[in-house]
Order: C-alpha cells, then structure tokens, then sequence
C-alpha cells in the first residue's frame, strides 16, 4: 500500500460532479412534489444511492483504490439493501 501512487483529480471534474450533484438533488426535491404513490420513496432512495455512489467513487477516491476497498463498500452496500428490503417487506405485510 505504501508503494502505490496518488491519483490527483482535476478541478473541472470536481466542478462537473458538483454540478451532477446538484442536479440529481434538485430532481429529489423535484420528486417529492410529484404524486408518484408508492414509488416517490423507491426514486428517492435510487437517487439517493446514485448520489452516495459518485461521492463514493469520486471524492472519496475509491475508484482510484485497490479493489479491496470497493468489494468492503460494495458488500456494505448489499446489507443495506438487505435491510431496506427487509423493511419494506415488513411494512408491506402487516
């Protein structure tokens, strides 16, 4: 790990993710005063994650880290979902 090189990210990335950000947090705001039933919070968490994942991958800088990083994220990743799911299930049966 020691002997592995540092990726630097240019500042026009960083500005064209801020912005991607932004916009994915106005289609958020945007989805919540949309009717959509039981779908608003399926959209919500999908932009949501979608949102965590470029923070994730980008400033964070772990698609630039070894691969054992990302397996832990995506493995953290897959409980969570196990755990909104299981949620959602409880919520829907009862």
């Amino acid at each position: 790990m020691s002997d592995s090189s540092h990726h630097i990210v240019s500042y026009r990335t960083y500005g064209l993710i801020l912005v991607l950000l932004l916009c994915l947090t106005g289609i958020s705001v945007a989805v919540t005063q949309i009717e959509l039933t039981r779908w608003t919070m399926a959209v919500a968490l999908l932009l949501a994650s979608t949102k965590s994942f470029i923070v994730l991958a980008i400033f964070m800088h772990l698609k630039f880290d070894e691969k054992i990083f990302r397996v832990m994220v995506a493995f953290v990743f897959l409980v969570f979902a196990a755990v909104i799911i299981v949620t959602f299930l409880d919520y829907a049966f009862r």
